[in-house]
């Protein structure tokens, strides 16, 4: 299943390699406010789909530019994000991936996120470890807050969460070290498992935004929870994702009353 996954997520990547270069040709459409698919979010996600229905036509996917999800009462259900970071494409900004996870019966199996410019695949498989181009990954060794590199965010289309994500924003900043706004959920997940943050957080994400880093943070050594630190829902999407070191004192700044 991760080879399958690994292909389709590489032969998409290429796909959008290519697009990348042409993307002032490509259609563009406004979902809702702020919130943009191209042709080539949904031609890469139609390539990536019939690679996994056509190994496994009885499992389930959830994908993001889909209609409707496939076979819903599946135990082994596949999330899908063909193009995370779609603004940053757009804009030419090269920080995008594609993200591919498959869950059975709730519990993370495998997952890979792929991007394509630096030519990255970022692998797990449960209970089998985190890698970056077959070279294993752990999370960074940073004990301390106050020297520590995060990432976050806030999608452009949820503006009604402005308020709450700029006092969190304030508390970390006052905190730690850095800060880094990446614009692909996936990719600063990957990076927490990498070591090259140390620590993600950000709230109302899809669940195919986060399926995939959920595991490589996991299977690098990492812990990745909801913003309370409890278990983290996918359907939910609000993720704090760090090193054991730095996890619970993250949770404890998030847990300031706004």
């Amino acid at each position: 299943m991760l080879y399958v996954a690994v292909r389709a997520a590489r032969r998409a990547g290429d796909m959008i390699a290519r697009a990348y270069d042409e993307r002032d040709t490509l259609k563009i459409t406004q979902k809702s406010d702020r919130d943009y698919v191209t042709e080539v979010d949904q031609r890469a996600e139609s390539m990536i789909v019939r690679e996994i229905r056509h190994h496994y036509p009885d499992h389930g996917i959830v994908a993001e530019e889909m209609e409707q999800q496939i076979n819903p009462d599946a135990p082994m259900q596949w999330y899908i994000d063909p193009l995370d970071g779609t603004t940053n494409f757009i804009h030419g900004y090269p920080h995008f991936s594609v993200s591919i996870a498959a869950f059975k019966h709730g519990k993370p199996m495998l997952a890979v996120i792929h991007d394509p410019i630096r030519d990255e695949t970022f692998e797990a498989r449960n209970g089998g470890g985190a890698f970056l181009n077959r070279r294993r990954l752990r999370v960074s060794d940073e004990k301390r807050l106050e020297y520590a590199l995060f990432a976050s965010g806030i999608a452009s289309y949820r503006r009604e969460q402005m308020d709450i994500y700029q006092q969190r924003m304030d508390v970390c900043m006052r905190a730690m070290d850095g800060y880094r706004r990446g614009g692909s959920a996936a990719l600063d997940l990957a990076y927490v498992a990498s070591g090259r943050l140390d620590a993600y957080w950000e709230a109302g994400l899809q669940s195919w935004d986060i399926a995939a880093g959920y595991l490589l943070v996991q299977e690098a050594g990492g812990l990745a929870t909801g913003l309370d630190g409890g278990s983290l829902d996918l359907n939910k999407g609000d993720v704090l994702a760090a090193n054991p070191h730095l996890h619970p004192k993250l949770t404890r700044l998030l847990k300031v009353e706004f």
